[in-house]
Order: structure tokens, then sequence, then C-alpha cells
């Protein structure tokens, strides 16, 4: 069982940065791949990136490629993503997620936070 807790979130205009956090209790983290998902009002649940157990590998949705930054320190058991030059359609409700399946799918996840709020203005 991992209890997960997202931090970080807030206002912030549009070319500005915001880094949030996941910080995991229960179960080590290390032992999950480590998501990130986002719901902006009237859409569905969608992937934004992830970050693989084992070898670290990361993964990014087209929409945020080049601008967000995964990370994890599983010594603080403690996941992260860095949002760079933030867009008013980064603008949503920002879930992390832990789990063992596909990486880019909700399914594939056991474990969710309750979502951090991020809104970034115009």
């Amino acid at each position: 069982q991992v209890h997960l807790v997202e931090s970080g979130g807030g206002l912030v205009q549009a070319g500005n940065s915001l880094r949030l956090s996941c910080a995991a209790s229960g179960r080590t983290s290390a032992r999950y791949t480590m998501g990130w998902f986002r719901q902006a009002p009237g859409k569905e649940r969608e992937f934004v990136a992830a970050i693989s157990r084992g070898d670290g590998n990361t993964y990014y949705a087209d929409s945020v490629k080049g601008r967000f930054t995964i990370s994890r320190d599983n010594a603080k058991n403690t996941m992260y993503l860095q949002m760079n030059s933030l867009k008013p359609e980064d603008t949503a409700l920002y879930f992390c997620a832990a789990g063992y399946g596909s990486i880019k799918i909700q399914d594939g996840y056991e474990y969710w936070g309750q979502g951090t709020q991020v809104t970034v203005s115009s």
C-alpha cells in the first residue's frame, strides 16, 4: 500500500515555472513506476509524464515534451515534476500515481493522490 500526496500547485502567469512534488508513504516508491496525469475541466484525465522503476527511464506526452521534467528521489520517497514555460492549456488538476502496469495508461497505476491544482493565466 502506498499513500501519495501532491504539493506545489498554484496560480502562475504564462511563461513561468512551477515544481510539483509527490510524497509517498507506506511501501517505498522505488518499487513502482511513478507517473503524473492531469485533468482539465470538462476533459478526461490524460497522461503527462512517467519515470520507470529500476532504470529510471522517462516518458512524456508530446504536449509537454521539452518543457516538463520528471524526476524522483528514492531516498526521500518523492517524485517531482518541473514545469517550465507554462501555458494556459496546462491548467488542470495534476495527479501523481504509482503502479506496475502500462506507463501511459491510467489503468497501469494502482495508487493515486488527491491532486494539486495548477492554473496558468495568460
